[in-house]
């Protein structure tokens, strides 16, 4: 079987996790022939991790590994043919133009990257390398739920949109999940708080079964229930081209938390916790009924409607086995890389919101809200990287 030769950039968390999907035979198109990361300890770590991996499944021919610690010098080695990105988000355009660049297939982490104007330099690199597959790293588009809630939304059954509303507050995270890494909820390391970090999955997922609004309007608390200087608290109201409105709301400060979607549409209403869909039909589309009703306090007529999903979770692992049958056969990627400014434009809307004290309509000032980034990152707790955030895209970003 003819495989697709990766590398991986930035041995971290997500790093070793796809690391070790593919070790473990998860990814039968994907081989890792090299890794690369400025820490010599996590390549130490991933060396071990080959040696055990080979111990444990010694009929699985695992390939030798080189390690790197220059991305520039993986890129160049010609062992390769495509990368997965997964280093701090600054990072995520710069290298994946590199990459594109030096002919290599790429695969990014989430974010896109930390403001729109950096990630619309990627996707113009992108579009010289038709030849090159270009994917992000949305394992929850691969979820059954939001794949079926986006389906019906989709197929137009229920009419149009009416409103919409996500609280997402089961991002709980505890004061040393912060303490853990001094990049993390920086200005400086992570460009912003729940929405760079916890939230990409959920705004891509937002704006790809309902669209994208027409107008932001956030309030955003930064460091209120932690020690940091980026938000973690958000609640954001949003407007669309159709007349629907919409809320967002966000927080790592909340314990359990709550995981509700709600979009209410003119046939109907769909809920959903992530695990499960409840799903109300109107007999008649409300925009109808109340034209012909005469009584004072009557409702159209619903019903529930029982749905049936095709059961598949592949997160991580469904994500890489697209991104090789694309590159291997042409077929679909899970999401096109160029599709990441999407639910990033949406947190950049936000954090301008906030900034500003104004109401957002998109598109907005991309230039405006990079430079009031900037002025963030000048002030930043972190000092070291800084000048990596003002770099172009010559740059150079550490993993």
């Amino acid at each position: 079987m003819k495989k697709v030769r990766i590398g991986i950039l930035g041995i971290g968390n997500m790093g070793s996790g796809h690391y070790g999907n593919i070790l473990n035979g998860a990814c039968p198109e994907i081989e890792v022939r090299a890794v690369c990361d400025v820490n010599p300890a996590r390549l130490e770590w991933a060396a071990a991790e080959l040696a055990k991996k080979r111990e444990a499944r010694p009929d699985a021919n695992l390939p030798d590994v080189a390690y790197f610690a220059d991305g520039d010098e993986m890129f160049a080695s010609g062992l390769i043919d495509a990368v997965i990105i997964a280093i701090p988000h600054y990072g995520h355009p710069v290298y994946a133009i590199k990459a594109m660049q030096a002919g290599l297939h790429v695969m990014c982490e989430k974010p896109a990257g930390v403001y729109t104007l950096q990630v619309r330099e990627m996707i113009a690199e992108a579009d010289k390398h038709p030849e090159l597959k270009f994917g992000m790293m949305f394992n929850q588009r691969t979820n059954h739920i939001y794949r079926k809630v986006r389906e019906i939304i989709a197929s137009g059954e229920l009419g149009k949109i009416k409103r919409t509303s996500w609280i997402i507050t089961n991002w709980y995270r505890p004061q040393a999940y912060y303490d853990s890494g001094a990049w993390r909820a920086t200005w400086s390391g992570e460009g912003g708080g729940v929405l760079l970090n916890q939230c990409p999955h959920n705004l891509d997922l937002f704006q790809w079964i309902c669209g994208m609004p027409k107008l932001v309007d956030a309030k955003l608390h930064f460091g209120k229930w932690h020690d940091i200087e980026v938000e973690d608290d958000v609640t954001a109201y949003f407007e669309y081209e159709n007349g629907a409105t919409g809320t967002f709301i966000t927080t790592t400060g909340d314990a359990p938390g709550t995981n509700r979607l709600e979009i209410v549409c003119d046939g109907g209403t769909i809920v959903t916790d992530g695990g499960s869909i409840q799903f109300t039909k109107l007999d008649t589309f409300e925009s109808e009924f109340t034209k012909i009703n005469k009584g004072t306090f009557n409702c159209p007529h619903s019903s529930r409607v029982e749905v049936e999903t095709d059961g598949r979770n592949d997160q991580h692992i469904g994500v890489l086995n697209a991104f090789a049958a694309a590159i291997l056969r042409d077929e679909p990627l899970v999401a096109d890389g160029r599709e990441g400014i999407n639910g990033l434009t949406i947190s950049n809307a936000m954090h301008l919101s906030a900034w500003t004290g104004k109401s957002v309509t998109l598109p907005f000032d991309e230039e405006q809200y990079r430079d009031l980034l900037f002025e963030h990152v000048k002030t930043s707790r972190r000092k070291e990287g800084v000048e990596a955030v003002f770099a172009s895209t010559e740059g150079t970003y550490g993993s």
